[in-house]
């Protein structure tokens, strides 16, 4: 299957030359030195124009491997709980990025409850908006993109796992990228507040306090079950660390702090 782009002209331009001239803007220099090589990221999926910055940056400061995991939420609802695309490739417009068959196939075999399911990614925006950022500094991309509805936490900690142990068989460098929003449309002041709690709860490595800060705070966090996963996957793989690239909402941009959306960038290593 060829997936066409679901978002290109809404979200980021649809056009390959204007992309990558809003793609250098959002960018900053950053030394290939300094890149870390991170086992996972959490980056926001909103427009460019809102989270685009915080998506740049945050990628900018990384060592983006061939291979890559995206995981993010299903906004849809459509298709299975868990779903994963497993043949094709996706056609955006910096070219088209194929899916890594094999380590999808490993990824499958490893987790019982994911289910192949095209249809949950046809419309979705948070991994398609990931992937220009990954063309950006890997020309020999390839992606296993990963869908979630709400799973419970022991079924998060069972995908964790299985995805970690599939990465370990692969025996090559994956990079995981848990695609998410924070608070939406609060005051600036309520959502940094309950932004914050969710955040240092990823700087601890802490997945199961991630979750249930999440949904006992009430907090809006579109992704916290591929955060979730992927924070548990990576500490299956040795995670140490995090690190908290920026935090900022979209009324840096609107104007409007009466009701913003979260976004943060996070590199966990």
């Amino acid at each position: 299957m060829i997936r066409l782009p679901a978002v290109a002209n809404q979200f980021y331009p649809g056009d390959a030359h204007l992309l990558k001239e809003t793609l250098d803007k959002l960018i900053p220099p950053f030394s290939d030195d300094l890149r870390k090589k991170a086992l996972a990221i959490i980056s926001p999926h909103a427009g460019y124009i809102y989270s685009g910055s915080v998506a740049g940056e945050t990628f900018a400061r990384i060592q983006v491997s061939r291979d890559v995991i995206i995981l993010g939420p299903n906004h849809h609802g459509l298709g299975a709980p868990i779903a994963i695309m497993q043949e094709g490739a996706w056609q955006m417009p910096l070219g088209a990025v194929p899916i890594n068959s094999s380590l999808a196939e490993l990824i499958i075999n490893h987790n019982p409850a994911i289910r192949v399911d095209e249809k949950a990614h046809l419309h979705e925006h948070s991994l398609e908006v990931q992937v220009s950022f990954l063309q950006y500094f890997q020309q020999n991309l390839a992606i296993v993109p990963i869908t979630f509805s709400q799973l419970s936490f022991t079924l998060c900690e069972e995908i964790g796992k299985g995805i970690a142990a599939a990465i370990k068989d692969y025996r090559k460098d994956v990079l995981m990228i848990a695609s998410s929003d924070m608070t939406h449309y609060e005051s600036r002041r309520e959502a940094t507040a309950k932004d914050r709690q969710a955040i240092e709860k990823v700087l601890a490595l802490d997945p199961l306090g991630l979750y249930q800060t999440v949904f006992s705070r009430g907090i809006t966090m579109c992704g916290v079950i591929p955060a979730t996963v992927a924070l548990i996957a990576a500490k299956e793989l040795g995670a140490t660390q995090a690190e908290l690239v920026r935090y900022t909402d979209s009324g840096e941009i609107s104007g409007d702090t009466r009701q913003v959306v979260g976004y943060a960038g996070l590199i966990i290593t």
